[in-house]
């Protein structure tokens, strides 16, 4: 796939496993820029966090996150942070070894009403990013605002079309503006910290 200008090619592979409902790669290389966009999705039977790993390369910039997502309320669920967040916070670049090792790992889930909470879940996830990726302007200067969007939907977010029913504003209501419209402004208000606003537990300390 090309970009509109066709200086620009999309590479786009995926692939399922015994345990990974979706492991998909995107990569976009242009003149001026190369992105690898890697995100892996376990099976809603798995309690295992989301893998994403994000490499954007220009004349002037080079930029590498590896992040391990939960998909469940870590702030309020404090059994939850504890089940990760040792074993997860300390390793750093090491977090595709331990993702792997945390699928292998896992035990099937049995349990319906748990299987519907996963589910649900990462569909909230999905739903989210679909909606506040960054990369969703770089996408749309590339291959137009269509294609974006069905790129999102259908490849980078697999499944928020599928996975549920609920809309963002079901999700984010905070989101929603009086007349019912989504408001378009920035996910998150910037704050600067002289030191980092996290105990070694993961908890927010900051003000």
């Amino acid at each position: 796939m090309n970009s509109k200008d066709v200086k620009g090619s999309f590479s786009m592979l995926s692939f399922e496993a015994a345990k990974i409902r979706l492991l998909r790669s995107l990569i976009i290389q242009t003149e001026t820029m190369q992105v690898l966009d890697f995100t892996v999705f376990p099976k809603a039977e798995y309690d295992v966090p989301i893998f994403c790993a994000n490499f954007f390369t220009s004349a002037k910039t080079n930029i590498i996150v590896l992040d391990l997502n939960p998909v469940h309320d870590i702030i309020n669920q404090y059994e939850y942070k504890e089940k990760y967040f040792k074993s997860l916070i300390p390793l750093g670049l090491k977090y595709a070894e331990v993702w792997l090792e945390l699928i292998c790992k896992a035990v099937k889930e049995t349990d319906e009403s748990q299987i519907f909470h996963n589910l649900e879940a990462q569909h909230r996830y999905l739903t989210w990013r679909a909606e506040k990726d960054p990369g969703r302007g770089v996408l749309k200067k590339l291959i137009g605002d269509t294609l974006a969007k069905d790129m999102l939907r259908s490849f980078l977010f697999n499944g928020v079309d599928e996975l549920g029913s609920k809309t963002f504003n079901d999700y984010f209501p905070q989101y929603c503006c009086q007349e019912g419209n989504l408001n378009k402004k920035g996910n998150i208000i910037g704050k600067s910290f002289e030191n980092r606003p996290w105990n070694a537990r993961g908890e927010f300390i900051g003000e």
